[in-house]
């Protein structure tokens, strides 16, 4: 499965091998990606949906530039849930952009409105909700969506357009805004 980054949750944890001597040890760290939010200005995993993406420095990710991981795409496996939490293993950056079959998309409130997540038809079949985490009004969600995927927020319904010359790059677009 070839997943395109679109964006990134707030939270970033990181692990590397236990072996002392090994010289590659901080090349092969392994770096996990999920929703939080500011609780008194500090940023705090509130998990409502449990999950995170993994990335392998091995692979191709950049953990000092994430920002530079943006519109890249990688090579995944498919999405899972093991141990009750929602899985997506990001196994390497491909070396140039292919057309990817799903988008890693992060939604915030203060850009796109606060979703229902639970309500009937919040979003659409082919969306997989990755991470979750809410407190009060303060929400981050981390989803897996297909080209024209969309979603239901208090705003009203966003679709994720492709851009026409670059298939690997999209975007939430507001299409038909809620009914006051």
């Amino acid at each position: 499965m070839l997943v395109a980054a679109t964006g990134f949750g707030s939270v970033w944890r990181r692990k590397f091998p236990t072996n002392q001597n090994d010289p590659r040890r901080f090349a092969r760290g392994v770096y996990y990606n999920t929703t939080g939010v500011d609780i008194d200005g500090t940023i705090r995993q509130r998990p409502k949906i449990a999950g995170y993406a993994r990335f392998h420095g091995l692979g191709g990710f950049d953990p000092h530039r994430p920002e530079r991981m943006i519109g890249r795409v990688f090579e995944c496996g498919d999405p899972c849930v093991w141990q009750g939490q929602n899985k997506l293993l990001f196994r390497r950056l491909l070396p140039k952009p292919e057309k990817p079959d799903a988008f890693l998309i992060v939604v915030r409130p203060e850009l796109n409105g606060v979703l229902a997540i639970g309500g009937a038809d919040w979003r659409s079949v082919d969306t997989w909700l990755l991470s979750f985490s809410e407190c009060g009004d303060r929400q981050e969600a981390m989803l897996l969506m297909s080209m024209y995927g969309w979603i239901y927020t208090k705003l009203g319904r966003f679709v994720l357009e492709p851009q026409v010359r670059q298939s690997w790059m999209a975007r939430l677009v507001l299409v038909s805004p809620a009914a006051e």
